[in-house]
């Protein structure tokens, strides 16, 4: 495996960074936060209109056609500005999935609009913490040529901004509960249907979605029928690996402004950067943050290459969970009382990392299912 990025890799780092340091400043992230939508719709469309949103998708379809890799190093530099716009949940939550699931004719239908920025998607999963098949029991019913969809989805990221949800259900009950599985592709403005905005610690855009008796027509299903368990693992894995690399970005500039601070700030005579206790503080978040990184492009190239890769996607999920939270708490610890006002940058960056480290599972989940791949788990 080599992480080392080709020559239109590094382009595409280079005008993302500068893209968002011009457009999307911190004091941006920070208005944004309080903002009900969370990006301003002229930011959303250069960025549709630099094919940002359809980079993973194959050509005909309208996309760049680039590999799972490249939405890595575009994703890593959102991290950097606490991004708060839709494109994870477009790109990640919806295209992915429908690349993955969609009929030809869904494709052909859906991807196009998604990568212009026309359709902008997002997948309903948890109805609680759980990531696991159990903790599906939306119901889906059949009336005909129809399904009925009742129960509530929380946690569903981009909601109100989404005009596409991907809603995983439950179409048969088993005691084998990944059987009976179904996900559904739900226009947003159906009769029955209800976004509430749930209030979080960084500021991310989520919502509780309630469907009462929300019809869906037949070939609005996404994948076989009662077997999409599969699939959504899959989607869970890329996303859990793009929230990786979310968070790689974010402790790397955690990192850059600490050192700096440390160097900058004066302390009996001399910068605090001169005092061991800092430079090894500082030597930790360097250790944490190039582990990250090997960890998060290991898994995401193995996924690229649609090699098996459970183990390694959890192994890098539980590791970035928590050295994200430990680079953000040195961070906080070398600024002092200033980092903890919420003008400070350093203040959203480690809410961030509290939110990040329970995306699609938190630590402990994922050594459980590390645990399972060795054979050792009860």
């Amino acid at each position: 495996m080599d992480i080392d990025l080709n020559e239109a890799q590094k382009m595409l780092q280079r005008t993302a960074r500068d893209f968002f340091e011009a457009k999307y400043p911190m004091s941006m992230a920070r208005k944004m936060v309080d903002d009900e939508k969370g990006c301003l719709p002229g930011v959303w469309r250069e960025i549709a209109d630099l094919g940002w949103l359809g980079l993973i998708v194959p050509e005909e379809y309208g996309g760049e056609g680039c590999s799972f890799l490249d939405l890595l190093i575009l994703l890593e530099e959102t991290g950097r500005v606490c991004f708060l716009g839709p494109l994870f949940s477009t790109v990640v939550l919806g295209e992915l999935l429908i690349l993955c699931a969609g009929s030809e004719e869904q494709k052909k239908s859906v991807l196009p609009r998604m990568c212009s920025g026309e359709l902008l998607a997002t997948m309903a999963l948890t109805e609680g913490v759980s990531f696991k098949p159990e903790g599906i029991t939306l119901e889906a019913v059949a009336n005909k040529d129809n399904f009925i969809l009742s129960g509530t989805k929380i946690f569903v990221p981009d909601a109100h901004w989404a005009d596409l949800l991907i809603c995983v259900a439950r179409t048969k009950k088993s005691q084998n509960t990944e059987d009976g599985i179904t996900i559904f592709l739900v226009d947003s403005k159906r009769r029955g249907f209800e976004r509430n905005p749930l209030k979080t610690i960084d500021g991310s855009k989520q919502s509780e979605v309630i469907f009462r008796n929300v019809k869906v027509p037949q070939e609005n299903i996404l994948g076989p029928l009662d077997g999409d368990w599969p699939i959504v693992e899959k989607i869970l894995q890329f996303a859990a690996v793009a929230k990786c690399a979310e968070s790689l970005g974010s402790a790397e500039r955690v990192l850059e402004m600490t050192v700096q601070y440390a160097k900058e700030r004066q302390q009996f005579g001399r910068p605090i950067g001169a005092f061991q206790v800092i430079q090894h503080f500082c030597v930790d978040m360097l250790t944490d943050v190039d582990t990250m990184r090997l960890a998060t492009y290991q898994a995401g190239w193995m996924l690229s290459q649609d090699i098996t890769c459970r183990k390694e996607v959890s192994m890098a999920k539980a590791w970035v969970a928590e050295a994200f939270k430990r680079v953000a708490l040195y961070g906080l610890k070398i600024h002092g009382g200033a980092g903890y006002m919420e003008d400070h940058d350093m203040s959203l960056y480690f809410r961030r990392a509290q939110t990040a480290a329970s995306s699609f599972g938190n630590a402990d989940f994922h050594r459980e299912m590390v645990a399972q791949e060795l054979a050792i788990s009860a």
